[in-house]
Order: C-alpha cells, then structure tokens, then sequence
C-alpha cells in the first residue's frame, strides 16, 4: 500500500493524515461504506476534541487473558478510551452515530476505573488513604534533601573546594560540583568527572534522605500493584468487552482523524459507489502547491492521454487513480464532491517507473511486460500505464498493446495510459470502451497549457518545444524534412482539429453562459411584471375605494330630506370623487436613440434598433424587445459626447499578396513588414504570404514575435512546400 502511494505522490499526504491518528492503524474501515460516510457527515457537523494518543494494548490484552498482572501505565491507556466514549456519548449526534454509540454499554465495574486518574495519568491518591501520607513523606525527603545541600554549600569549611554553588542533576542524584582535596571537607560518593577536571559529589547526608525516597517509592509502587491486580481481575471477568472497545476506539479514531485532517485542508469526502464511471469536478491533486484543477468524465475502459510533452499527463493519470484511490479509503481530497462521482475498485496498480536497474538485471520493456503478466486476468481493477510504448520501438509496441489492451476490456478492468505516441491512439481509437484526451498547447506564446481536450488525438509539439529551448531553427527545419510531408500534415490536421474542438469549446462554454443570463433576465422580467400587477391592483383597489365613498355620500344625499343638507351631501361627494388622483399616460414617450443607456425595471442594457413603439435592447448579451414607453434611460456613457473624428485612407495605389524580405537585417525586414501588413489591410486582404527564408534563424524569429505582437495578425503558420515551406509564413488579418 505504501509503494502504491508513493508511486501516485501521496507519501506526503499520507504522513500528514497519519499525524491525525491517535495511535498507527490500516486505511481500511470495517462496516458498510455508506454507514461510514453518513457517520462522517454527522461527525463533521460538530466540533469534537481529538483522543489522546493511546498505546497498542494488543499485547496488554493477551495477558489480560491469561490472568497476568497489567502494569498501572497499561490499565491508563484502558481508562483513555473508556473516558473518550463517555465523551463521545454526551454529545449532540445524528442518528447513525447516537445509533451506534447507543449500543455501547460500558459495565459499571470498568467505567469507574476512569475516576482513579487525574488529568496527568497519575493514580489519585485519594482512591488509597495510604498513598497520600506516601506522598507526603516523599516530599518532605526532597525538602530535607534541599536544605541539606544549602547548608553544605555555606559551610565555611567546604567554600574553599566548591567550583560554584549550583545544585547539580547527575544520574537523577543531586551533587555538588567540587575540586580535588575535597575529602577533609565534604563526606560523599564521587559519580561523575566534568569536562574541567572537577568532581561531582553525592553527599553521604543526601544519598541516605535518597535511599529513603527510594523505599517509599517502593511502597506506593506495592500499593500500586495491589490495585492493579484488582483492577487486572475485573479486567479478566471483562475480557471481550475490552477487546470490543479496544476495536471499537480505532474504527472512531480512523473516522474522527479523517474528518479533522479533512477540516484542516478544506477537503471533502466522496463516497465510491457501485458503478466504474470516474467524473471528477475541479480535483486538484494533494501533492500540487497551485494546481489547476481537473473536470474528468471517463467511463469507458481505457481512457488514452496523448499530447505535448511536460504537458500534465502523467499527473493527470495520478490524479484519477489517486482520486479513486482515496474514494475508496474513505480519505478526502480537494474536489466538488457535489459535482463528481468515483467508482469502486478491489485493487489498483500503477506501472509507472521505470523497472530497469542494475540490481533486477531486467530492461524496461521486460519490466513491462512482467507488469502486463501480473495484472492480465485480474477482476475490478483500476490501472494506470504512464509512457505505454517506454522501453521498444514504438510502432512495435502500438501493435503489441493494441491486441493486449483489447483482449483486456473484456475483463472487469479500466485503464488509464499516456503515450507520446499517435499510433496506439489511432489504433484504438475506433472501440467506443476507448476514450481520448489531449493534453493542450499554447501555439500563440509556444507552451503548454496543462489543460485538457476531450474526444481528441493530442500532438506531440516535439519541434515547438526544441524551438522554444533554443534549438536553431535550421536544424528544426531539417528535422521536419527528415520526418516527412506526410506526418507533418498529419501533425497539422491534428493541430487543425484541436483548436477546432476547442473553439467549439468555448463556443459551447459562451452559449451557457447566456443561457444563464437569459434565464436570470426571465426571471427579473417575470418579477418585473408580478409587481407591476400587484402595484396595479393595489391602485385599483384603492380607486374602487375612493370611487365606492363618493358614490355612498351622494347616495346619502339624495335620501336627506332637508334640501340645504342634501346639497351639500352632494358637494361633499364631488369633492370627493374631484379629488381621486387618477393615473396618467405619458402623453409623449422619452426619446430614444441607438446607443443610449436604458434600464427596464432592474435589467440595464443598450438600445440597438428603434421602432415606432417598441425598442430592442442588448443586456449582457442578449437581446429583449421592451416597449419604449416602459424604459428609462441612464447615465450616458462618456463615449456618446465625444466628438466625431473624420479619418480618411487612401488605397495604395499597388498592393501585393506576398513580400520577400531575404537578405534584410532584421529591423530593416520588420520595418518593411510593418507597411507591408498595412497596405494589405487597407486593400483589404484577409491572407498575406511573408518569404523570409531560412538561414541562421535570426529573421525567422523576428518575424514570428513581431507577428505574435501584432494586433491586426489573426493567425499565421508555416507555409507549403510550394510556398516556401519553413522559411515562409501565412498570415490571416
């Protein structure tokens, strides 16, 4: 287990969740996985105190069986545990740990046993009458001892030989530090030289108060023994209830441990279920000090990493086995719990080193494949192959592992594999239980990007990188000759198809994110239009009011006898009805025009077209028609009151597609180019040729940071063979 952490970088990690332990144990926890989880949620919800450490009393129990005697130190770690489950019994749990601490019926013969120590571990003297006056003869003897010394060390006759006048801990004896001669003076037992030459001394008047300690040391340890033989016999009577708790304090030390060392790193749990599908969301690896986080989706058999090289392939491998690994233990790691979900394996293992030393006397590839002969038959296993093809040649080994990884997706097996290598890749690529992952490269500041690409065959970037390490371009090019037009298209179809899907990507990643923006829009509109009824109804609710008690005082009017009364019954009811405030319409809409700031009830936007009632309107990306008479416009933006600038450009008179800039230094070459690109911009082509040559390197290199600078360079890549090849560059503006 410990190789098998150490090859997926956990060493660290596990020392680390080790330090949480109250005393060493396996990872694995017995019981129902799921059982165990909810235990851990509801442990997580409170703020326990850890246990003390506690000491490995399997020995202490095999004695206990045959009816020996334990010392009183042993008996303490017994009463540690029995104290921490109490404690555990008080506190405020959910139903699957109260459910199973409630099981637990401590006997009251060995729950008593707790109060016979204090805080320190010390036997409390109050449980024996006889230990208290033990220990206070005791103290008296050190206080004897004490001013026994003092008086020796201002007694004029021994000033002469004392090299100075501090007591001296030697051997757990207290001595005086003296010079030769000292014997008219001072009666003692000489039992250690300084480094000076001088003499510690044992004072014969100390060493008897000593030899008396010693004896009621030897008495309270007779005491000692007596309870512990009584204690020893109750223990006997109890046996299987305390190799029960015994079991019982390292199942809840694993499952406290993991959720205190879970708190301290911020991590979460994921519990491994029934199927093998592995979805990590955001996991970051423990051994990584600013990771970038992995979103994995593998649930085929193989999932096969190919792509540029130092690009986080291997450590992705280590990172999915890693996260299973830890699923299965119950342990946490650093990832959205929420979002991800990890299968459940029997076993795992990591061909990863190279086995090739001289101590083996084996070769990679026999290394290999003795890895291969270990695992091919094995049942729910979770695999992982870093470099497949390391140690043979690779087209051989393509065609070797094709076969074998075939044969075996029809075990109970998932694998994961990186390879530098297109040809397994393309190999497999036609099994649907093959999935595939690139990793990715940053072709614009020629790098990697140490992300990841779904469903995609990866490119090695061999040349980029040696250009990027200061290999001259020269022999780059040659290189590239060497390995030939056809791979290299093929290379550039790869290239071609990653940036693709990855542009596809974010396409994808902007069109939710407006969908997001849309659905909140709806959400504020349906809002908007919720109060805007409750605010109507409560207006007409109101007017029908108003309306009921001018229309009741002219009633009561009308009835009234006396006509002086009844006039003004009827004035006060026009009064009334006169002073109804009732709403009014805009008789004249604000004016609008496209680019002006608007707002509609919470939602801002931009008008971008105008009708004769209706205005469309773009908020954060998405475009609403709201009547014009329902918007209010906002603070302008300071681009409205700017002044408009005339700019006019003549075309050039001649402009061409192509510009040779051989034989140019490079700032005469750069200067050139920089009109070139202009000319071609207001002529208005979209794809220029630049033949720069190939040379020393020093003006291909120009050009390219120049056009990386460029703020009109869309893209530009290598030309055709029939182009110039490597010593040209197709520009798009």
């Amino acid at each position: 287990m410990e190789e098998l952490f150490e090859k997926l970088d956990l060493s660290e990690y596990l020392s680390a969740y080790n330090e949480f332990l109250a005393r060493p144990k396996p990872l694995f926890i017995s019981g129902d996985s799921r059982a165990n989880y909810e235990k851990i949620e509801e442990i997580s919800s409170l703020n326990l105190k850890s246990p003390k450490e506690i000491a490995n009393l399997d020995d202490a129990l095999m004695r206990v069986s045959k009816q020996a005697v334990l010392h009183i130190s042993e008996i303490y770690e017994f009463s540690k545990i029995i104290e921490y489950f109490n404690y555990l019994k008080s506190q405020n749990f959910g139903d699957k740990m109260r459910g199973y601490l409630d099981k637990i019926e401590i006997p009251s013969s060995i729950d008593k046993i707790c109060d016979y120590f204090d805080e320190n571990g010390e036997f409390k003297e109050s449980i024996d009458e006889r230990l208290i006056s033990i220990n206070e003869a005791y103290k008296n003897k050190k206080k004897q001892i004490d001013e026994s010394l003092k008086k020796l060390i201002y007694t004029k006759h021994l000033s002469p030989y004392l090299v100075d006048t501090q007591i001296h801990y030697i051997n757990s004896n207290e001595a005086l530090l003296v010079r030769g001669g000292f014997n008219h003076a001072l009666k003692g037992t000489v039992i250690a030289r300084s480094s000076g030459g001088y003499f510690y001394v044992l004072p014969d008047i100390v060493s008897k108060l000593k030899s008396e300690q010693s004896d009621l040391m030897d008495k309270k340890e007779e005491i000692l023994f007596e309870h512990a033989k009584i204690i020893s016999s109750i223990f006997h009577k109890n046996l299987p209830f305390l190799k029960f708790i015994n079991s019982a304090f390292d199942y809840i030390d694993s499952l406290i441990a993991r959720v205190s060392f879970a708190k301290s790193r911020d991590y979460n749990f994921v519990l491994a279920n029934s199927n093998k599908d592995i979805i990590l969301s955001e996991f970051a690896h423990p051994a990584l000090k600013n990771p970038k986080r992995i979103s994995v989706d593998f649930r085929g058999k193989i999932l096969l990493i190919t792509g540029v090289n130092a690009g986080g392939k291997s450590m992705l491998l280590k990172s999915i086995l890693s996260a299973a690994l830890l699923a299965k233990y119950l342990l946490p790691m650093s990832i959205n719990s929420a979002k991800s979900s990890i299968g459940s394996f029997k076993e795992f293992e990591a061909i990863i080193e190279d086995p090739q030393n001289s101590k083996n006397d084996i070769s990679t590839f026999a290394g290999r494949m003795l890895g291969f002969s270990k695992i091919l038959g094995k049942k729910q296993i979770l695999i992982g192959v870093d470099e497949i093809e390391l140690g043979t040649d690779f087209e051989e080994a393509a065609s070797l592992y094709s076969v074998l990884l075939t044969s075996m997706m029809s075990s109970d097996i998932k694998m994961v594999i990186t390879t530098h290598h297109k040809r397994l890749a393309m190999l497999l690529a036609k099994n649907s239980e093959v999935e595939l992952i690139a990793a990715l490269y940053d072709e614009q500041n020629s790098r990697p990007k140490y992300e990841f690409l779904k469903g995609i065959i990866g490119k090695s970037y061999a040349f980029e990188t040696a250009s990027r390490y200061g290999i001259p371009a020269n022999l780059v090019a040659s290189a590239k000759s060497a390995y030939g037009d056809d791979k290299e298209n093929l290379n550039e179809m790869i290239s071609k198809a990653l940036n693709l899907e990855l542009e596809l990507k974010l396409k994808l990643k902007s069109t939710e994110e407006k969908e997001l923006k849309l659905d909140e829009l709806l959400k504020d509109l349906k809002e908007a239009k919720i109060r805007a009824d409750e605010t109507l109804r409560a207006r007409l609710n109101s007017l029908e009011a108003e309306f009921y008690k001018a229309i009741n005082e002219a009633k009561r009017g009308i009835n009234l006898k006396d006509t002086k009364e009844k006039q003004r019954s009827l004035n006060n009811a026009n009064s009334i009805a006169k002073s109804i405030q009732k709403p009014t319409v805009l008789s004249e809409p604000i004016e609008l025009k496209v680019g002006d700031r608007v707002k509609y009830d919470k939602i801002k936007g931009v008008v971008l077209s105008l009708s004769k009632n209706d205005a469309i309107i773009d908020s954060n990306g998405v475009n609403l028609r709201v009547p014009i008479s329902l918007l209010k416009l906002t603070n302008q933006s300071p681009l409205n009151n700017q002044k408009s600038v005339n700019i006019s450009l003549s075309r050039p008179n001649s402009a061409s597609v192509m510009i040779d800039l051989h034989g140019l230094r490079s700032d005469e070459a750069i200067e050139k180019l920089d009109k070139f690109i202009s000319d071609a911009l207001i002529a208005g082509f979209d794809e220029v040729l630049i033949k720069h040559g190939i040379g020393t390197g020093k003006l291909a290199y120009a050009v390219k940071e120049f056009l990386k600078s460029h703020p009109s360079v869309k893209a530009f890549k290598d030309g055709a063979p029939s182009e110039g090849g490597f010593g040209s560059k197709v520009v798009k503006l």
